[in-house]
């Protein structure tokens, strides 16, 4: 069979999406594999799936698969791509959407001059439902890390983050730390990890090793996650710059107990069929 797909992009941050409103298909780990593959097949960091609502009370179900075939709950920058996937494609007349995800619902907005927003939930920071392997919560753990002492927070925007600051992202050990804390005991679902390191109140750097695909040029949720865990120390404000090797979004968030407004663009890049 010929499975049509659309390659698209949040700074950087690439995708592979599928609509399987007007196609059928079976999606496996092996397929996700392969159409991710950067040699043999289309190539991205996570496969998104566009399906029919199993809620009827939302309008569309989002399913993101990481490279390694495993599905997870939540992409802040696959959702402004799933938002402008479904204003080009006309499969909604209304500015917004709501959205089912394995993290829960979000609400997204088709956007004006190439500039989407999500809706990105409500903050998890209770360990066992992040989950974090932790007697209290608290605003900073230690752990060890293949023999360094590492400061992290922990939250979950629909899926895991550990959070440590760093004084520049540019020297931060990302590809040594980021699968030792991803694959931590403490994280027993893995774990996305951020380095940020703090400009002002108002801006931060951000390199984000994800789970299951290891370093992207961008995450929204870890963009949540860090701005997040800012907050709660003191030292961020409501409104956030978050600069990523992609480039930059912009975080809102009232404090706990709110959701957090995820703003920036996304970008389509092809479409095309593969064979099956």
């Amino acid at each position: 069979m010929m499975l049509r797909f659309t390659k698209m992009h949040g700074l950087g941050n690439d995708f592979v999406v599928i609509e399987t409103i007007t196609q059928a298909l079976r999606i496996d780990e092996r397929l996700v594999q392969l159409l991710a593959d950067r040699h043999r097949g289309v190539g991205c960091d996570q496969v998104l799936l566009l399906e029919p609502p199993s809620d009827p009370e939302v309008d569309f179900r989002y399913r993101i698969f990481n490279q390694d075939g495993s599905e997870v709950g939540a992409c802040g920058n696959g959702a402004r791509c799933i938002a402008k996937f479904i204003r080009d494609k006309r499969l909604c007349a209304r500015r917004s959407v709501l959205v089912e995800t394995l993290g829960g619902r979000l609400a997204l907005d088709l956007g004006r001059n190439n500039v989407f927003s999500v809706t990105m939930g409500i903050p998890r920071l209770e360990p066992a439902e992040i989950p974090f392997k932790a007697p209290l919560r608290t605003e900073v753990y230690t752990l060890d890390a293949g023999g360094t002492t590492c400061s992290i927070s922990a939250v979950s925007m629909g899926n895991p983050h550990a959070v440590m600051l760093v004084e520049d992202v540019a020297d931060a050990p990302v590809a040594r730390l980021g699968p030792l804390v991803e694959h931590h005991p403490r994280f027993p679902e893995g774990a996305n990890v951020g380095f940020m390191q703090i400009l002002g109140r108002g801006e931060i750097n951000l390199r984000v090793w994800e789970r299951g695909v290891g370093e992207t040029e961008a995450c929204g949720s870890g963009a949540c996650a860090a701005v997040v865990t800012g907050r709660l120390r003191g030292m961020l404000d409501q409104r956030v710059r978050v600069n990523l090797r992609g480039g930059h979004l912009q975080i809102e968030w009232q404090g706990e107990g709110q959701p957090l407004l995820m703003s920036g663009p996304a970008t389509t890049v092809f479409e095309g069929q593969i064979a099956l």
